[in-house]
């Protein structure tokens, strides 16, 4: 009886033995080098090589920072997680390289206690090989702060979320993906505000219409569009394309795109205020029936293949 006795709290102990490391090694703050080893705790003095090793070591609600400007792979974020590709120093900028079929950042956070991702200073390539920049399919707020993404086969960012979520794009550029920059939409309560970025360059001769676009907002969609530059794509500007979707498009520039400017398809609404849309190949403003494109204080629209006309005016107050 002594001996089982002495066995059951053997095991209990070291039970608790087990969760005690586990809970150690999560630290809150972790740290990646290009001459980094994912063997090591990814302290300071002791970094990781990659973001995939450091994630597994980092506290829901932690955060990653890189300590020089290398390579660090693809990663999933499955919680709310941070990562500085800059150190918390603006100046440098850790990279991702997605090779051929792979997305180079999947955002599925299933935290109950943190639904906040950020990705932060970091330069996202998929080489002409990768799938797509930046998935999100799962959290609660997701915000992409001086990055660059670019080159991927399908989309830059892809924001089709199963449940509702809000994502923020600041000081951004996303260039060259083949299906398009930015496409949001898919749960009801989607909503994105993009503020201070570029995208640019989407899509390549031959694919069919809405293929490329700079930005399309699909399904439920609330989105603002603020002091960014939607240029050069192949399949148009900004499009809005759901019933329920409404975008708002202010102190930008929808121009030289070669597809409409700005297009408001299948009964959506968008607005349209203190922006330039010029030089698109298509139709500058685009309502199809059913539509509203709304237009308000002070817009330049020129030299498009068709300048088209709004619909409606914005309340301004």
């Amino acid at each position: 009886m002594k001996h089982r006795l002495l066995l059951l709290f053997l095991g209990v102990g070291l039970s608790v033995c087990a969760l005690t490391t586990t809970a150690q090694a999560q630290a809150t703050r972790t740290w990646v080098s290009g001459v980094g080893d994912d063997a090591n705790p990814c302290s300071r003095t002791a970094p990781c090589k990659t973001f995939a090793g450091a994630i597994s070591k980092t506290a829901d609600c932690g955060e990653i920072d890189a300590l020089d400007p290398g390579g660090f792979g693809t990663v999933t974020i499955t919680k709310g997680i941070k990562i500085d590709g800059g150190g918390g120093e603006a100046g440098q900028v850790a990279s991702i390289l997605a090779g051929t079929g792979t997305p180079g950042v999947t955002i599925n956070n299933q935290s109950s206690a943190c639904n906040f991702d950020v990705l932060r200073n970091l330069d996202i390539q998929g080489v002409k090989a990768g799938t797509t920049g930046v998935n999100i399919l799962a959290g609660g707020r997701v915000s992409i702060e001086n990055v660059d993404v670019e080159n991927f086969t399908n989309l830059c960012v892809d924001f089709e979320p199963s449940t509702a979520m809000s994502l923020v794009i600041y000081n951004s550029n996303f260039e060259q993906c083949t299906n398009g920059g930015l496409k949001i939409g898919s749960a009801a309560g989607v909503r994105a505000n993009i503020d201070k970025s570029t995208i640019q360059r989407h899509g390549f001769a031959g694919n069919g219409p809405g293929v490329g676009e700079g930005i399309e907002a699909v399904a439920t969609s609330f989105v603002n569009v603020h002091n960014t530059m939607v240029v050069n794509n192949l399949g148009g500007g900004i499009e809005g394309n759901g019933p329920s979707v409404k975008v708002m498009i202010d102190l930008s520039n929808v121009a030289n795109n070669q597809g409409n400017g700005v297009h408001a398809s299948n009964s959506s609404t968008v607005g349209v205020s203190n922006t330039s849309v010029a030089f698109n190949s298509g139709f500058g403003f685009l309502a199809d029936p059913g539509s509203n494109l709304l237009t308000g204080n002070n817009n330049w629209l020129t030299g498009n293949g068709t300048d088209g006309v709004r619909t409606g005016l914005l309340t301004v107050q």
